[in-house]
Protein backbone atom coordinates (compact mmCIF):
# COMPACT_ATOMS: atom_id res chain seq x y z
CA UNK A 1 0.00 0.00 0.00
CA UNK A 2 1.41 3.43 -1.11
CA UNK A 3 0.86 6.18 1.36
CA UNK A 4 -0.01 9.34 -0.71
CA UNK A 5 0.11 13.06 0.27
CA UNK A 6 -0.57 15.67 -3.14
CA UNK A 7 0.29 19.40 -2.73
CA UNK A 8 -1.97 21.27 -4.97
CA UNK A 9 -3.50 25.08 -5.15
CA UNK A 10 -5.71 24.14 -8.21
CA UNK A 11 -9.30 22.86 -6.74
CA UNK A 12 -10.24 21.30 -10.20
CA UNK A 13 -6.59 19.69 -10.71
CA UNK A 14 -6.65 18.92 -6.66
CA UNK A 15 -10.24 17.58 -6.77
CA UNK A 16 -9.35 15.27 -10.22
CA UNK A 17 -5.85 13.50 -8.66
CA UNK A 18 -7.37 12.95 -5.38
CA UNK A 19 -10.15 10.59 -7.00
CA UNK A 20 -8.17 9.33 -9.38
CA UNK A 21 -5.78 8.17 -6.77
CA UNK A 22 -8.45 7.18 -4.41
CA UNK A 23 -10.28 4.76 -6.34
CA UNK A 24 -6.92 2.62 -6.82
CA UNK A 25 -6.57 -0.64 -4.76
CA UNK A 26 -3.47 -0.09 -4.12
CA UNK A 27 -2.71 3.45 -3.07
CA UNK A 28 -4.05 5.10 0.26
CA UNK A 29 -4.72 8.75 -0.48
CA UNK A 30 -4.05 10.36 2.95
CA UNK A 31 -4.79 14.44 2.17
CA UNK A 32 -4.60 16.93 -0.15
CA UNK A 33 -2.59 20.68 1.28
CA UNK A 34 -3.49 23.85 -1.11
CA UNK A 35 -0.09 25.18 -0.42
CA UNK A 36 3.33 23.79 0.92
CA UNK A 37 3.11 25.51 4.37
CA UNK A 38 0.02 23.67 5.07
CA UNK A 39 1.42 20.52 3.99
CA UNK A 40 4.57 20.93 6.39
CA UNK A 41 1.18 21.46 9.01
CA UNK A 42 -0.20 18.09 8.58
CA UNK A 43 3.29 15.90 8.48
CA UNK A 44 3.85 17.63 11.52
CA UNK A 45 0.65 16.17 12.56
CA UNK A 46 2.40 12.55 12.86
CA UNK A 47 0.75 12.08 9.04
CA UNK A 48 2.54 8.75 7.69
CA UNK A 49 3.48 9.63 4.08
CA UNK A 50 5.53 7.47 1.53
CA UNK A 51 5.26 10.15 -1.16
CA UNK A 52 4.48 13.27 -1.67
CA UNK A 53 3.01 14.95 -5.27
CA UNK A 54 4.08 18.35 -5.25
CA UNK A 55 3.12 21.35 -7.13
CA UNK A 56 5.44 24.18 -7.98
CA UNK A 57 3.40 27.14 -8.25
CA UNK A 58 1.66 27.80 -4.90
CA UNK A 59 0.63 30.24 -2.70
CA UNK A 60 2.06 30.70 1.02
CA UNK A 61 5.20 28.29 0.01
CA UNK A 62 6.17 27.41 -3.33
CA UNK A 63 6.46 23.67 -3.88
CA UNK A 64 10.16 24.01 -4.22
CA UNK A 65 10.61 25.26 -0.84
CA UNK A 66 8.52 22.71 0.68
CA UNK A 67 10.82 19.96 -1.23
CA UNK A 68 13.47 21.37 0.47
CA UNK A 69 12.34 21.06 4.00
CA UNK A 70 10.56 17.79 3.68
CA UNK A 71 14.10 16.55 2.19
CA UNK A 72 15.45 17.88 5.55
CA UNK A 73 13.04 17.24 8.20
CA UNK A 74 11.45 13.68 6.36
CA UNK A 75 14.08 12.41 4.46
CA UNK A 76 12.24 8.81 3.98
CA UNK A 77 9.69 10.79 2.10
CA UNK A 78 9.82 10.95 -1.68
CA UNK A 79 8.87 14.24 -3.16
CA UNK A 80 7.59 13.63 -7.11
CA UNK A 81 6.93 17.46 -8.87
CA UNK A 82 4.18 17.57 -11.14
CA UNK A 83 3.85 20.75 -12.89
CA UNK A 84 2.31 22.58 -15.90
CA UNK A 85 6.05 24.30 -15.97
CA UNK A 86 9.01 22.82 -17.40
CA UNK A 87 11.19 26.58 -17.72
CA UNK A 88 14.94 25.95 -16.63
CA UNK A 89 14.83 27.49 -13.10
CA UNK A 90 12.14 25.60 -12.08
CA UNK A 91 13.47 21.84 -13.17
CA UNK A 92 17.23 22.85 -11.91
CA UNK A 93 15.77 24.18 -8.21
CA UNK A 94 14.00 21.36 -7.90
CA UNK A 95 16.24 19.14 -8.59
CA UNK A 96 18.77 20.67 -6.20
CA UNK A 97 16.17 21.05 -3.45
CA UNK A 98 16.10 17.62 -3.59
CA UNK A 99 13.10 16.03 -5.89
CA UNK A 100 12.78 12.34 -6.68
CA UNK A 101 10.69 12.90 -9.68
CA UNK A 102 9.68 15.47 -11.95
CA UNK A 103 6.42 14.45 -14.03
CA UNK A 104 4.41 17.38 -16.25
CA UNK A 105 1.05 17.76 -15.26
CA UNK A 106 -0.38 16.54 -19.02
CA UNK A 107 0.93 12.74 -18.10
CA UNK A 108 -1.93 10.13 -17.51
CA UNK A 109 -2.82 8.84 -14.64
CA UNK A 110 -1.49 5.45 -15.60
CA UNK A 111 1.97 7.23 -15.93
CA UNK A 112 1.90 8.89 -12.60
CA UNK A 113 1.15 5.50 -10.86
CA UNK A 114 3.56 3.71 -12.44
CA UNK A 115 6.34 6.73 -11.65
CA UNK A 116 5.18 6.62 -7.79
CA UNK A 117 6.13 2.62 -7.90
CA UNK A 118 9.55 4.02 -9.88
CA UNK A 119 10.24 6.90 -7.22
CA UNK A 120 9.37 4.32 -3.92
CA UNK A 121 11.76 1.51 -5.70
CA UNK A 122 14.94 4.04 -5.49
CA UNK A 123 14.37 5.34 -9.63
CA UNK A 124 13.88 9.04 -10.64
CA UNK A 125 11.15 9.08 -12.97
CA UNK A 126 10.87 12.21 -15.14
CA UNK A 127 8.77 12.90 -18.56
CA UNK A 128 11.20 12.38 -21.59
CA UNK A 129 11.69 16.05 -22.46
CA UNK A 130 12.40 16.90 -19.20
CA UNK A 131 15.21 14.06 -18.85
CA UNK A 132 16.97 15.94 -21.79
CA UNK A 133 16.15 19.51 -20.33
CA UNK A 134 17.84 18.10 -16.81
CA UNK A 135 20.94 16.82 -19.06
CA UNK A 136 21.10 20.14 -21.00
CA UNK A 137 20.76 22.00 -17.77
CA UNK A 138 23.62 20.33 -16.01
CA UNK A 139 25.98 20.73 -19.05
CA UNK A 140 25.43 24.30 -18.78
CA UNK A 141 26.75 24.79 -15.29
CA UNK A 142 30.27 24.15 -14.84
CA UNK A 143 30.99 26.20 -12.02
CA UNK A 144 29.18 23.56 -10.23
CA UNK A 145 31.05 20.68 -10.94
CA UNK A 146 33.48 18.97 -8.79
CA UNK A 147 37.25 17.70 -9.39
CA UNK A 148 36.72 14.77 -11.73
CA UNK A 149 36.84 11.26 -9.82
CA UNK A 150 37.73 7.96 -10.44
CA UNK A 151 34.59 5.54 -10.15
CA UNK A 152 35.93 2.55 -12.49
CA UNK A 153 32.77 1.78 -14.26
CA UNK A 154 33.05 -0.33 -16.93
CA UNK A 155 32.25 0.19 -20.61
CA UNK A 156 28.32 -1.57 -19.97
CA UNK A 157 27.58 0.44 -16.71
CA UNK A 158 29.20 3.45 -18.62
CA UNK A 159 26.46 2.56 -21.80
CA UNK A 160 23.66 1.97 -19.37
CA UNK A 161 24.19 4.98 -16.69
CA UNK A 162 23.98 6.69 -20.22
CA UNK A 163 20.77 5.37 -21.58
CA UNK A 164 19.14 5.35 -17.77
CA UNK A 165 20.21 9.28 -17.61
CA UNK A 166 18.42 10.04 -20.89
CA UNK A 167 15.16 8.95 -19.20
CA UNK A 168 14.78 5.49 -20.50
CA UNK A 169 12.81 2.86 -18.19
CA UNK A 170 15.26 -0.84 -17.44
CA UNK A 171 13.28 -2.39 -20.08
CA UNK A 172 13.65 -0.06 -22.83
CA UNK A 173 17.40 0.01 -22.23
CA UNK A 174 16.89 -4.14 -22.19
CA UNK A 175 15.33 -4.06 -25.72
CA UNK A 176 18.20 -1.56 -26.81
CA UNK A 177 21.51 -3.55 -25.36
CA UNK A 178 19.53 -6.70 -26.12
CA UNK A 179 19.81 -8.18 -22.50
CA UNK A 180 17.11 -9.28 -20.08
CA UNK A 181 15.71 -6.36 -17.37
CA UNK A 182 17.33 -8.14 -14.37
CA UNK A 183 20.61 -7.67 -16.07
CA UNK A 184 20.24 -4.58 -16.51
CA UNK A 185 18.83 -3.96 -12.66
CA UNK A 186 22.25 -5.79 -11.46
CA UNK A 187 24.04 -3.32 -13.68
CA UNK A 188 21.97 -0.23 -12.41
CA UNK A 189 22.59 -2.01 -8.30
CA UNK A 190 26.21 -1.89 -9.59
CA UNK A 191 26.30 1.61 -10.89
CA UNK A 192 24.64 3.13 -7.83
CA UNK A 193 26.93 1.47 -5.17
CA UNK A 194 30.44 2.62 -7.54
CA UNK A 195 28.85 5.86 -7.69
CA UNK A 196 27.74 5.82 -3.69
CA UNK A 197 23.59 7.09 -4.51
CA UNK A 198 20.22 5.87 -4.37
CA UNK A 199 18.42 7.33 -6.98
CA UNK A 200 18.32 7.86 -10.75
CA UNK A 201 18.19 11.57 -10.28
CA UNK A 202 21.59 11.36 -7.89
CA UNK A 203 23.33 9.19 -10.39
CA UNK A 204 22.40 11.67 -13.09
CA UNK A 205 24.11 14.49 -10.88
CA UNK A 206 27.15 12.68 -10.19
CA UNK A 207 27.73 11.18 -13.97
CA UNK A 208 27.41 14.77 -14.83
CA UNK A 209 29.72 16.85 -12.62
CA UNK A 210 32.14 14.12 -13.17
CA UNK A 211 32.07 14.29 -17.29
CA UNK A 212 30.84 10.24 -17.01
CA UNK A 213 28.35 10.92 -19.37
Amino acid sequence: MIKVALAEDNVFLGQNMMDQLSSVPHVQFKFWAMNGQSLLDQLSKGELVDLIIMDIEMPVMDGISATAEVTKLYPHIKVMMSTVFDDDDNLFNAIKAGANGYLLKDEPIEKVLQSMTEVLEGGAPMTSSIAMRTLKLLRAHPTELEPIKEFNLTSRETEILEQLCQGLGYNQIAENLIISPKTVRKHIENVYGKLNVHSKMDALKVAQKNRLI
